[in-house]
């Protein structure tokens, strides 16, 4: 079984088979507090699933803000570390375009709320031969009321919550196609505000 996690806009916890037959999922729409039902959304999917090995952790690697998106991601390792297999790290608007496939064709743009009055946006179209959506315009960080002129006339899909088993079924097609889709660097919307202090003024005697 694939598990995926990802904490760039809600919460989404899924297992799948390798085929992606879905197994398990769970999740929350809420932007804020991932840290305090992550582990809760773990557990229940684990026990939902039913028997099984789990073989690869997916771990959406944004973009989304700093706090949030890195609470799943050290989640995603954590329990990789634990289980002693490796994770899959996957662009998380790859896992919104594969549901959008669902009833888009052509051109379409992923647009994610990025706060500050800001959307993150990926435009694709189609998907290539593995079955994960085609990136053509890779991600940019825009003013939400520019967005529409930024697309120029592109199919614009807002995406409040992702789907845990299409970013599971994301990973899984780069798997079996031997594929990295992205490093293990998370695509941060911007840094965080808090920075640490510089050294202490010398105060003269």
């Amino acid at each position: 079984m694939i598990l995926a996690v990802d904490t760039s806009l809600g919460t989404a916890v899924a297992l799948i088979d390798a085929d992606g037959t879905r197994r398990a999922e769970a999740g929350t729409a809420d932007p804020l507090g991932h840290a305090e039902v992550i582990g809760v959304l773990l557990a229940e999917v684990l026990a939902d699933a039913g028997p099984g090995d789990i073989t690869h952790v997916v771990a959406g690697m944004g973009p989304g803000p700093f706090t949030g998106l890195r609470i799943g991601i050290a989640a995603a390792r954590a329990f990789a570390l634990g289980r002693g297999i490796p994770v899959v790290a996957v662009p998380s608007h790859l896992a919104a375009a594969l549901t959008a496939l669902e009833t888009a064709s052509g051109p379409f743009a992923i647009v994610t709320d990025a706060r500050r009055r800001e959307v993150a946006i990926t435009v694709f179209d189609g998907a290539d031969a593995d079955g994960i959506p085609r990136v053509i315009a890779e991600t940019v960080l825009v003013k939400a009321v520019d967005a529409d002129a930024h697309l120029a006339g592109v199919r614009r899909i807002d995406v409040p919550t992702l789907s845990g088993a299409d970013l599971a079924c994301v990973g899984a097609r780069a798997l079996g196609a031997g594929r990295t889709l992205t490093g293990d660097e998370p695509l941060y919307m911007r840094h965080p505000d808090v920075t640490m202090p510089g050294a202490p003024k010398k105060v003269g005697s």
